[in-house]
């Protein structure tokens, strides 16, 4: 009978991930702590032997970054937790981000065979812990890998300036210094990180977490250049004539779209960018240590469905609304928000209310008092596949609020671009590179990550990141174009 029973929790163990701990909902909702504590090393072994070590892995190939998946569970569940945070390094430089904040489900995860009739190994948690066993008790000092001296492979290549500090940047550079160029990655703002430390609220990527991550960038011997804003500070043709061989733009898509209805210039209405960087860059969550103009309201909306509406509508929470509704034209069912980010919104009290669409913000004395929305209906699907929806007559409705976030995407910021003329663009004013090289239609410019395919998620961009990289070597190796 025991022999049975044993059989049986063996059966359960393979059947199901392993649960990761997680703040409470009613406490987390009043912070800016993680949310996500990551798994203690009797968890991650646990879940890392659920991994059935396929001789051919499928998981791989639904990593943008092609990390050997495989490889680095099985140090896990033998317990060389340096060694399975190596293993990813040769891949992917940022594991401690693409362990928190990656849509695993959608990608390497949604390849495990054992996904085909139980849960998937739980691959991003399992990565996040090699990464942040760097930082235990049980790591020693003189072993931490970010403790990495520089790789350089020869100290004699060319200069490469690469712009823009986010994931596809530091992927960009990183891949390069290991091949033994001198890379200087050019940041506008004030932190490096891009929307890695202006988008990303705190509950889902702590900034000690990802200010480790651009250190070890920086330990590859990369220079990173703070208050530089290409196609200002410096033009183009200046870094070209301080003698960079190549230029990688990875500016990311930073400009905010808007949906053109009337009072969308009342105070009170933020672009999603513009809330999240006054709350993640300069920190008014921490007031009155950071005195940061912001909004806080009982009542707000943010009108998305993406994780971007989702972190702006937990935020709001955590800063004390009372009622935060998040508006969205489709139902749940095409939201693009990771279905992990929705589970912890309705946990924490954000109202959804779907198959709704904003037609008006209503205000007196310049500020913000209603929302007026209209009811919708889905139909015939769209180019995306997902259902279009469409307005049903005379269904208009009104919301008391006091604020509203507009989270419905962002393009590129033309600042450069305006300065690039004989760079083409997309229709959409994305800058037109090769998907396979990174290569643009100027000779020496490479692009990649949002700046090219419009707003995505971070791995997709690290992904670009380390194409260029290969592409850059190629072309300065071989002078191939």
């Amino acid at each position: 009978m025991e022999n049975n029973n044993n059989k049986e929790n063996e059966k359960l163990k393979k059947k199901f991930k392993t649960k990761m701990p997680e703040q409470q909902p009613d406490k987390r909702m009043r912070n800016f702590n993680e949310v996500a504590l990551g798994y203690n090393e009797e968890e991650a072994i646990l879940e890392a032997s659920r991994c059935l070590q396929c001789k051919k892995p499928k998981c791989i190939e639904g990593c943008p970054v092609e990390i050997d998946i495989k490889s680095f569970i099985g140090l896990i569940a033998k317990k060389d937790f340096k060694g399975a945070l190596s293993k990813i390094r040769e891949k992917n430089s940022l594991p401690a981000i693409c362990g928190r904040v990656c849509p695993q489900e959608d990608q390497c995860e949604k390849m495990c065979i054992l996904g085909i009739k139980n849960e998937p190994v739980a691959i991003g948690r399992l990565e996040r812990f090699a990464a942040d066993f760097e930082d235990s008790k049980d790591c020693a000092e003189s072993d931490s890998v970010s403790s990495v001296k520089k790789e350089r492979i020869s100290e004699n290549k060319s200069k490469v300036a690469v712009v823009g500090s986010g994931p596809a940047g530091l992927t960009c550079a990183s891949e390069l210094a290991k091949r033994g160029y001198k890379v200087t990655i050019f940041e506008a703002l004030h932190k490096a990180g891009g929307v890695l430390v202006y988008g990303i609220p705190e509950f889902r990527l702590p900034k000690k977490i990802l200010q480790k991550e651009i250190d070890y960038v920086k330990n590859l011997g990369i220079e990173i250049k703070l208050n530089s804003l290409v196609g200002n500070t410096y033009e183009l043709d200046d870094l070209f004539g301080e003698g960079y061989k190549a230029i990688f733009i990875a500016t990311g898509a930073g400009l905010p779209y808007f949906m053109g209805i009337p009072g969308e210039n009342l105070n009170g209405v933020y672009s999603a960018n513009e809330f999240l960087t006054r709350n993640n860059l300069m920190k008014s969550y921490l007031f009155p240590a950071y005195d940061t103009p912001i909004k806080r309201v009982k009542k707000i909306a943010v009108v998305g469905g993406g994780n971007v509406a989702m972190d702006s509508a937990r935020t709001a929470k955590r800063l004390g609304a009372e009622h935060v509704y998040l508006i969205y034209r489709r139902s749940e069912k095409e939201m693009p928000a990771r279905i992990e980010e929705v589970h912890h919104a309705k946990e924490e009290g954000i109202e959804f209310l779907l198959l709704s669409n904003p037609v008006a913000i209503i205000g007196s004395c310049n500020l913000v008092e209603k929302i007026r929305c209209i009811k919708m209906e889905l139909g015939q699907p769209d180019s995306s596949g997902r259902c279009s929806p469409v307005p049903i007559k005379d269904s208009e409705f009104d919301i008391d609020v006091e604020a509203v976030v507009m989270a419905i995407g962002q393009g590129p910021n033309p600042l450069l671009l305006n300065k690039i003329p004989e760079l083409k663009l997309t229709k959409k004013g994305n800058i037109e590179a090769d998907s396979n090289t990174c290569k643009t239609s100027v000779k020496g410019i490479f692009a990649g990550g949002d700046i090219t395919t419009g707003a995505a998620t971070v791995i997709l961009a690290m992904g670009a990141g380390k194409k260029a990289a290969f592409s850059i070597d190629d072309y300065l190796s071989n002078d191939l174009w």
